[in-house]
C-alpha cells in the first residue's frame, strides 16, 4: 500500500496530486495502481478492499509512484528482509572513492567514502547512512550510491561512530541519537567544499538520524540542503525494540545482539578504563543492551529516556524542508502502525510511501538488472527531482 500526505512531491513525472482535495491518498497493492481515495487518516480505514479501490482510478491529475511488485517468491517479509543481506550484487558503474575524515565534534571523527564528480560543486551531493550494524559498505549504501553516482551526484557513503572498523576514531559510542553527527558532515561539505546542494538519506537507525537531523533544523536548515529521505526509518525506539522482543523475530534480534556485544568488546579493549563491560553477559535483547550499554555510557537514564530522547518522531512536524518516507507494511521490527504520527498527515512537507510488501529495507523487486533494488530507485529518483543542478 503505499500512501501519501497532502502535497505530494513529483518524482520524475511519477508523482502529483489532486488540487480539488484536500487529503488526498494514493493506494497501491501488491498488482495494480489504484491512483487515489479519499478518507480521514485512520487506519482502519486502510483495510478498504480491492474491489473498491478498483472503482477509483479515473482522477485524471492523479499520477502513482513507479508500483512495487516483490520477487515473486520474496513475499514473507521474512524472507524477503533475510534475501536482501546475501544477495548477490555487483557495483560495476560505481565510481572509485577517496576516503575522508569528518570532525563531529572534539575529539570524534567519522570516516566517509567520497565518490565525486568532475567539478564537484556542480554536480548534487547525496550523503547516505546506514543502520544498525551497518556500514558504508551495505549492500543498500552500494547500491544507492552506484545509482545517484551514474545519475550524477556526487555520493559520500558515512559510516556512523565506530562502525566500519572506525572505533579507534572516537571514545565514544554510537546510539540513534547523533543526528549531529551528519549535521557537522553537511556542513563541512557546505562551508569548506562549496558545495551547492545536499541530500541526505538513511536507511532503518540512518532513517531516523537524517529524519531527526531535518526536524532539529526545523526553518533554520541551511539553503543547500535540499532534502531528506528515510527507508524503513526507526523513529520510534520503543516501538522497534518492544518488536525485536516478538518470537517471530528472534533471528534479527540474536544477530544484532550479537554483533553489538562483538563491537562493545572490541571497544573496550581499546578504553578498557572508560569502559566495564562487567553486566554484558546477561544481555539477550536490543533493549538490554540499550539499557546496561547505551544508557549507561551516554547519558540517559534508561532504555525508555534514550528511546524518548533520539526518537525523531518527536520532531517529524518540525521538518521544514521536503521529506520522502519509504516503508513496507510487513517490515517485521519496524511497526507500521507507527507511521499513524500526526506530522504524516500535518506536515506537507513528509511524502510517505508504503507498499505492502517489501520487509526491513529490502524491497527485492521481481525487476531485473538495476531496477530489482526498488527503494533504492526511489531515493534517488526523489532527490533528482528536488536537485536544480541536474534539470
Amino acid at each position: 500500500m503505499l500512501i501519501s500526505n497532502r502535497n505530494i512531491p513529483r518524482l520524475e513525472a511519477h508523482v502529483t496530486y489532486a488540487k480539488s482535495t484536500p487529503v488526498p491518498f494514493l493506494i497501491a497493492t501488491k498488482s495494480y495502481i489504484a491512483d487515489s481515495i479519499f478518507f480521514e487518516w485512520r487506519f482502519d480505514e486502510l483495510a478498504t478492499t480491492c474491489t473498491e479501490l478498483r472503482k477509483r482510478r479515473d482522477i485524471s491529475n492523479m499520477k502513482s509512484v513507479q508500483e512495487f511488485t516483490p520477487f515473486a517468491i520474496l513475499r514473507n517479509k521474512h524472507l524477503m528482509t533475510i534475501a536482501a543481506n546475501f544477495w548477490p550484487r555487483r557495483f560495476s558503474r560505481l565510481g572509485s572513492s577517496t576516503p575522508r575524515l569528518f570532525e563531529t565534534e572534539p575529539g570524534t571523527r567519522v570516516r566517509g567514502e567520497c565518490h565525486w564528480q568532475e567539478n564537484p560543486p556542480e554536480h548534487p551531493t547525496l550523503v547516505l547512512l546506514h543502520g544498525l550494524e551497518g556500514s558504508c559498505d551495505s549492500g543498500y549504501m552500494l547500491g544507492t550510491a552506484e545509482r545517484a553516482w551514474t545519475a550524477g551526484f556526487n555520493v559520500v557513503r558515512l559510516n556512523q561512530r565506530n562502525c566500519g572498523g572506525t572505533e579507534q576514531l572516537t571514545p565514544t559510542l554510537y546510539h540513534s541519537g547523533l543526528s549531529g553527527d551528519i549535521r557537522a558532515v553537511i556542513m563541512e561539505l557546505i562551508e569548506r567544499d562549496g558545495l551547492r546542494e545536499i541530500f541526505a538519506a538513511g536507511y532503518s537507525m540512518g532513517g531516523n538520524l537524517v529524519l531527526k537531523m531535518a526536524g532539529e533544523l526545523g526553518s533554520d536548515a541551511p539553503p543547500e540542503l535540499c532534502a531528506v529521505a528515510a527507508v524503513a526509518p526507526a523513529f520510534d525506539l520503543k516501538a522497534c525494540a518492544d518488536a525485536l522482543s516478538r518470537r517471530e523475530n528472534i533471528i534479527y534480534q540474536r544477530h544484532f545482539v550479537r554483533g553489538l556485544k562483538r563491537r562493545m568488546r572490541y571497544k573496550a579493549s581499546l578504553f578498557p578504563e572508560r569502559y566495564p563491560i562487567d553486566r554484558m553477559r546477561g544481555i539477550r535483547s536490543v533493549r538490554d543492551f540499550d539499557g546496561q550499554i547505551t544508557a549507561r555510557f551516554c547519558g540517559f537514564r534508561d532504555a525508555d529516556d534514550y528511546y524518548a530522547q533520539s526518537s525523531a518522531g518527536r520532531v517529524l512536524a518540525q521538518i521544514g524542508i521536503p521529506a520522502l518516507i519509504v516503508t513496507a507494511q510487513d517490515d517485521p521490527f519496524v511497526p507500521f502502525v507507527s507511521f499513524a504520527h500526526t506530522a504524516m498527515r500535518e506536515n506537507s512537507n513528509i511524502t510517505l510511501v508504503a507498499t505492502q510488501n517489501g520487509g526491513h529495507c529490502a524491497f527485492i523487486s521481481r525487476a531485473s538488472g538495476v531496477a530489482r533494488f526498488w527503494a533504492e530507485a526511489r531515493v534517488v529518483e526523489f532527490c533528482r527531482a528536488k536537485s536544480g543542478l541536474l534539470t
